[in-house]
């Protein structure tokens, strides 16, 4: 008979089941249950398609936000671009790297979790965790998913100071080195990385320092955090790139248009229903009598925080992923309501379960939507310019990748040439119009878009689209992936 103890899961007679070897091997087995449909397709996510096309053409002499815009960090390309030189096709290559950075990231969350619970509520955390990626966009290789380890590291490393009360140059400067390395996988990491420092600052002034050496330690640790950052500044202003990092880092975000009100709603009220299970038994954490862990809970529920303050301030609540860095705080939080005895843990067991099982299904309807490598390999052979070049409107951006084909603009990502929030010469530093008809006007081979149209898209463009189509191109294609929406390849009519 099963039961369980203080120290987990146990047989009657035996030791604990759920102990420092088996853990890590339970929680390699679910990262990979959680992922394996994903495993092998090269359409799973938009995002991660354009990472990986970026990364790829860096190894042949792209320079990201010069040859091919975007305002991702360039630190994420580079992650991209070592992933291409482990050889292969590249998609399973990516994924098993992006798994290995969730794994890592669960097993620091069984380890962090247990400074504020018994093992039982730590294990549980840390396969939330595991599950609820695929519940925010985070089943393939999202950027969260690896700037999660890094800021999870700086986590650590800060409760450290803050629970021994003690602060020096030197141990601030680590956790705000880490949270340096993950801004430069995205930028959003920043609003951890201030609390962080915050929490620190605080115990050197308990610890009674001066103002002045408050300000000392305060400058040399935004220092540290903003130094991967500044060296890549560095490294483009020496290519005479200055300016075209500044512009896709910093300037260009502040030029984009809002998304409708309703939609910005309907996105968020989904993200509180994904993480209200969690966000509710952090919120409802039984007392702890001893000091240390207190202080440890304490942390953590306004590390919380500040991970909620973040995305708010984003405001990209359309997309799910957004909510990443909140779910690892939220996790550790909870988990002393995971670990709770009696049916309490049953309860959260047969949670697990049911997530379990959720999760797979939301993987498998992405499939049936998005479509896979069956889907995406027709597509590509229809669409294969050969040696002229592949323009893709709206639908795969892997599609130039698995055709080899040149690239008909450096505004590759179709949405940031298809969407109406992208409709602005202060987003992108040209209006997309003018780019499209001066794409168009080149007479690339093949052109893919998706019918119907993205419901948020910029309608001028596709209007262009759709007369060129008319004049110079015929369909040779139409595949149906989901109930309501076909892939179109278009090819040049000679």
């Amino acid at each position: 008979m099963i039961a369980w103890t203080a120290g987990g899961l146990t047989v009657p007679g035996r030791a604990p089941l759920l102990n420092r070897l088996t853990i890590p091997a339970l929680l390699l087995l679910v990262a990979v249950a959680a992922r394996g449909q994903t495993f092998g397709n090269p359409v799973i996510g938009y995002d991660e398609q354009f990472y990986l096309l970026v990364g790829d053409r860096m190894l042949h002499g792209a320079v990201p936000f010069v040859d091919i815009f975007d305002r991702k960090p360039v630190g994420l390309f580079l992650i991209y671009a070592f992933i291409r030189m482990l050889g292969g096709e590249g998609t399973v290559q990516y994924q098993l790297v992006a798994g290995g950075f969730a794994f890592a990231t669960a097993l620091l969350i069984w380890r962090f979790a247990e400074r504020v619970t018994g093992r039982t509520g730590a294990v549980v955390a840390a396969i939330g965790y595991l599950l609820w990626l695929d519940f925010l966009e985070g089943e393939a290789g999202q950027a969260p998913v690896f700037f999660n380890l890094p800021v999870l590291l700086a986590a650590i490393a800060t409760a450290r100071v803050v629970e021994k009360r003690g602060v020096t140059l030197l141990t601030g400067l680590i956790p705000m080195l880490l949270i340096g390395v993950a801004m430069q996988i995205k930028y959003t990491a920043l609003f951890e990385g201030i609390f962080f420092g915050v929490a620190m600052l605080g115990v050197a002034w308990r610890e009674g320092r001066g103002i002045a050496q408050l300000a000392g330690l305060a400058a040399a640790w935004v220092l540290a955090a903003l130094a991967p950052t500044l060296a890549a500044w560095l490294t483009y202003a020496a290519m005479g790139y200055g300016d075209a990092f500044l512009f896709a880092n910093f300037v260009s975000m502040w030029g984009k248009l809002g998304d409708p009100w309703q939609t910005s709603a309907i996105g968020l009220l989904q993200i509180v229903g994904m993480l209200s299970p969690i966000l509710l038994c952090a919120a409802f954490v039984p007392a702890c009598a001893d000091p240390g862990v207190a202080a440890s809970r304490r942390f953590v529920r306004h590390w919380l925080l500040a991970a909620i303050a973040g995305m708010l301030v984003m405001r990209s609540f359309p997309s799910p992923h957004y909510a990443m860095p909140v779910l690892v705080p939220a996790l550790i939080a909870a988990a002393p309501r995971f670990g709770q005895p009696g049916w309490t843990r049953r309860l959260v067991w047969g949670a697990l379960a049911v997530a379990a099982l959720a999760s797979q299904v939301v993987l498998y309807k992405l499939h049936t939507l998005k479509g896979g490598a069956e889907q995406a390999a027709r597509i590509a052979q229809a669409a294969n310019p050969g040696r002229g070049c592949l323009y893709v409107y709206d639908g795969y951006p892997a599609l130039y990748r698995l055709t080899n084909s040149c690239l008909p603009s450096r505004y590759v990502f179709p949405g940031h040439l298809n969407m109406a929030n992208e409709a602005s010469v202060a987003a992108l530093g040209v209006d997309p119009s003018t780019e499209v008809r001066r794409i168009m006007a080149t007479r690339p081979t093949a052109v893919v878009l998706d019918d119907p149209p993205f419901e948020r898209g910029n309608h001028e463009t596709y209007g262009i689209v759709l007369a060129e189509l008319a004049l110079h191109y015929d369909r040779v294609l139409a595949l149906r992936t989901g109930k309501h929406r076909l892939r179109l390849v278009y090819r040049l009519r000679r």
